[in-house]
């Protein structure tokens, strides 16, 4: 995002990029490394390396105070540490209903179910290399229904709950550090203000 004193290009000239080709240099399970060739409004032509995502969701879990969400410590290979996150996953397949993908990932890695599922909005997790895109939900009326952990950093993780009303205190002191989790509760927490419940209290109806 640029900084607010610099103002955004106009539209018109934003369109006048196009992409004219692009080879796929890699193919994961999940990912596709591609190479797109672009054509510039001044008619320059460039290369970008780009990551090619089916997509994903995560989930704010929502215990019945309010306040409290079901998060989970998951270790990851990247940063070699693990890390506090919300409930996430990819799509199983591109297209996947991302509600059904949603109350998936619930199941298999808090062992919950939800009896409302909000979506709160979504997002591009880092558009300058992927257009992996993120979607949010808020899921209240939770019940138990067991977990179905799958691979080994899931059968290493442990559920940690943690406070919405903690948010700010959390990310300030490094407690929480990923991107998704962070948007996720504060997404929740600005939902449940415009419903008119005060964190740490029931939100009510």
């Amino acid at each position: 995002m640029r900084p607010p004193d610099q103002p955004q290009p106009p539209a018109a000239e934003a369109r006048r990029f196009r992409k004219i080709g692009e080879r796929e240099r890699m193919r994961g399970s999940f990912i596709r490394v591609v190479t797109g060739t672009f054509v510039g409004p001044d008619g320059y032509t460039f290369e970008r390396d780009m990551v090619r995502h089916v997509g994903a969701v995560c989930i704010v879990p929502l215990e019945d105070d309010g306040d409290t969400v079901r998060c989970v410590r998951q270790y990851r290979a990247p940063l070699e540490t693990a890390i506090i996150e919300v409930p996430a996953g990819k799509l199983d397949i591109d297209g996947e209903d991302l509600v059904e993908a949603a109350r998936r990932e619930l199941a298999e890695e808090v062992g919950a179910a939800a009896a409302q599922l909000t979506e709160l909005g979504a997002f591009y997790n880092s558009p300058g290399f992927t257009d992996e895109r993120t979607t949010c939900f808020l899921a209240e009326g939770l019940s138990e229904v067991g977990t179905s952990l799958q691979g080994i950093e899931e059968l290493h993780m442990t559920v940690e709950p943690i406070r919405l009303s903690d948010l700010h205190a959390l990310v300030a002191r490094g407690r929480l550090v990923d991107g998704k989790t962070i948007i996720a509760l504060a997404l929740a927490a600005e939902t449940l203000r415009a419903r008119g419940g005060a964190l740490g209290e029931p939100a009510g109806d």
